[in-house]
């Protein structure tokens, strides 16, 4: 499975591409950040993540993008920009038909170094282990998007056998109402 990750922000938008099964050690594709300059116009900051989101797809060709879900925070003004930049993640892997998933930051967190409450260093710690890297990726970002790519794979076959068993269930309420008529 190969996975793009995104921590979506109008600043900094880190992006990171894993490729691997759960269970078997994964594989760093690439890292990176999509920068805007923060005195740039809102519209043309979208844009500019567009574009690189767009880039690393076309690079990675990933099977899925996971995006970190954004969650409200003190400061309206940050909320907004991160909703904004994961929108365009997201509409960009959907407008290719590529599925996407969206993970809490303390789910990201649990999944990578076991605590929901980890602090950024022990993130980048434990993505530079488990990817067997020289040193943690720069910046935070990058890490976290990392991260959310190593999430998804290690959390996806469980959601998937979830969503099966739901659908198994839902299929045999269907033909049980069906026999009762």
């Amino acid at each position: 499975m190969r996975v793009l990750g995104v921590d979506p922000g109008l600043t900094r938008c880190g992006v990171g591409v894993v490729e691997g099964v759960a269970g078997r050690p994964l594989t760093m594709l690439g890292v990176g950040v999509v920068r805007t300059p923060a005195d740039a116009e809102l519209g043309h900051r979208l844009v500019a993540i567009e574009q690189g989101v767009e880039a690393w797809l076309d690079e990675h060709r990933p099977e899925f993008v996971a995006v970190e879900r954004v969650f409200s925070q003190h400061n309206v003004r940050t909320v907004m920009g991160t909703a904004q930049a994961s929108a365009v993640a997201m509409l960009c892997a959907s407008r290719r038909g590529i599925p996407v998933a969206l993970h809490t930051p303390s789910e990201v967190k649990a999944a990578v170094t076991g605590s929901g409450r980890a602090d950024k260093a022990q993130v980048g710690a434990m993505v530079t282990r488990l990817l067997r890297l020289d040193a943690p990726p720069k910046p935070a970002d990058a890490a976290d998007a990392l991260a959310l790519a190593i999430c998804h794979i290690w959390r996806a076959p469980a959601v998937n056998r979830l969503q099966q068993a739901h659908e198994q269930a839902r299929r045999a309420q269907l033909s049980v109402k069906k026999v009762t008529r």
